[in-house]
């Protein structure tokens, strides 16, 4: 009897390897086993199980932890129960049961009536795209308004010419180039106004901004080394500087672009301007999350809210890092005092267990056409709007516990950042940021005297090197904000406990200690 040899061939990385290796030599790559409240779990090379503090949180997405027990308790339920996960093009009563819930919460922090319109997603970076579209279908709407509008006004025009009145000088029509009559007027318009339409949609949005990394989302993201190699993809965005009053005015104005219209009245036909509108949406984060943890300023809230409705496009407020209470209210944008016409909710939504985001729209703007051309194969399904409308009774419980636990446990974190970065000044340049959405920012290492700490700085990857040493020597999970590496980000849950973030303070402080010191120590150690 032949025996067949087993031929044992070890497959290569096919996963995002070249990522992998790069986590590799940060000291990041661990195969986490288990995950419970702020804790992760990896098993050693002796079989034991390392405990590691949390202080990443799924970015954001872990307001009440790993696997809080009434969520996923629920998911069991539900998955006995055998809820549809898919039942596309039916009616789906528990995704209006969590847009009402949803609006209940809205209304009560903004102090509003108007309702707003779901329309359901599976990521952030999907729900951006959904306002991309939604904003642009709206500005399509506008556009094709005062187009019909105008073609009235010019037919009005023709009439009261052949009737006897006047049309506009030469110097009135410069610009048009050479006519002859009325209809040669007409044609002028028409052409001028052609070239104007054609024209694509302007988004604007902060410096500092991140709204996602896909085609359309990566526009709207300030940093270059995730948007140029996209450019050319969709729709370009103009990117406002935070810290310029009167910046937001300047933005739109430089934008404005018109076209012609002819009034008639009195005898005389007159060439009007008129705005086109170019711009969409102006999208911003009521605080920013990979910017580098940057409250929204109230001034600068206020004149975005401004100009929005001076120049008629919508607000589109990003709430899917700081919404659902990781900031002590359920939406950051109400302690910024600004209210979205759009807004955008995502991570925490899902209860850490499941993939879901929502775009909410104003009912005033609402596109209701809009449904019937977008689509999701994932989206609005039982199991995810079951676990959201979940979170927000667990944050809405007992009149708002869980939002008076994020203000106090995130006061003790910042109390504990504030400590480092006093002892440490040398080394820390600020703490920022609202409830358990706190960074910390490291002073410019990039002409640090030791070599690897400077290369790395140069790199972008200082903060990845501190997270490797934070991980390696601490059991603390950290990492930098994406777009100001120099910048580590904390957003643990609500329940944090006071010994958890006493190791932070003891590995950070171990940090400012080996940066001070120059010690290469801090990526090999």
């Amino acid at each position: 009897m032949s025996e067949v040899a087993a031929v044992t061939t070890e497959l290569p990385e096919l996963a995002e390897a070249h990522l992998g290796g790069l986590l590799d030599q940060l000291g990041l790559a661990v195969p986490y086993s288990r995950a419970s409240g702020d804790t992760l779990y990896f098993v050693d090379d002796t079989g034991a199980e390392v405990a590691v503090d949390d202080f990443v949180g799924g970015y954001g997405s872990l307001i009440f932890g790993h696997h809080h027990p009434t969520l996923t308790r629920l998911l069991h339920d539900l998955l006995e129960r055998q809820v549809p996960v898919h039942a596309q093009f039916s009616r789906h009563p528990y995704a209006n049961d969590l847009a009402a819930s949803l609006n209940r919460v809205l209304h009560r922090e903004f102090g509003i009536a108007e309702p707003y319109r779901a329309i359901f997603a599976n990521t952030g970076a999907e729900a951006a795209e959904c306002a991309l579209k939604h904003a642009e279908m709206e500005r399509g709407q506008r556009v094709a308004a005062l187009t019909a509008e105008i073609d009235t006004h010019l037919d009005d025009a023709r009439a009261a010419a052949a009737a006897g009145a006047g049309l506009p000088g030469d110097a009135a029509t410069a610009r048009l180039g050479a006519f002859t009559g009325v209809d040669g007027l007409i044609a002028a318009v028409r052409q001028h106004n052609m070239a104007q339409l054609a024209r694509g949609p302007v988004y604007l949005t902060l410096e500092n901004s991140f709204h996602g990394k896909l085609a359309a989302s990566v526009q709207l993201t300030h940093n270059p080394a995730y948007r140029l190699p996209f450019r050319t993809l969709a729709a370009p965005a103009r990117f406002v500087p935070v810290d310029r009053p009167g910046a937001v005015a300047k933005a739109v104005e430089a934008e404005r672009v018109t076209v012609f219209d002819l009034e008639s009245g009195d005898g005389a036909v007159r060439l009007v301007e008129r705005d086109l509108p170019v711009i969409a949406a102006f999208f911003a984060e009521p605080v920013q999350g990979e910017g580098g943890i940057r409250p929204l300023d109230a001034a600068l809230a206020a004149e975005i809210r401004q100009a929005a409705e001076a120049g008629g496009f919508p607000v589109v407020v990003d709430e899917i890092q700081t919404g659902v209470g990781r900031t002590g209210t359920f939406f950051a944008g109400a302690q910024a005092g600004l209210l979205g016409d759009y807004v955008l909710l995502a991570k925490s939504i899902g209860g850490g267990l499941v993939k879901n985001a929502v775009l909410l729209v104003r009912d005033n703007r609402y596109q209701p056409e809009f449904e019937l051309v977008h689509s999701s194969t994932f989206a609005k399904d039982a199991l995810s709007c079951h676990i959201g409308l979940a979170v927000v009774d667990l944050l809405e419980a007992d009149g708002g516990q869980a939002y008076r636990t994020v203000r106090e446990r995130g006061d003790a974190l910042r109390a504990a950042l504030d400590g480092v970065a006093e002892a440490n000044a040398d080394v820390v340049a600020e703490v920022r940021g609202r409830g358990l959405m706190r960074g910390l920012e490291f002073r410019d290492q990039t002409d640090a005297p030791a070599g690897v700490v400077r290369d790395f700085a140069r790199n972008g990857l200082f903060g990845y090197m501190v997270a490797g040493r934070l991980l390696r020597a601490h059991r603390i999970r950290v990492f930098p904000t994406a777009s100001a590496p120099h910048t580590l980000r904390f957003q643990p849950s609500l329940a944090v406990t006071d010994e958890a973030i006493a190791r932070l303070v003891t590995g950070l402080t171990d940090v400012c200690a080996l940066i001070r010191a120059n010690d290469p120590t801090l990526l090999t150690g």
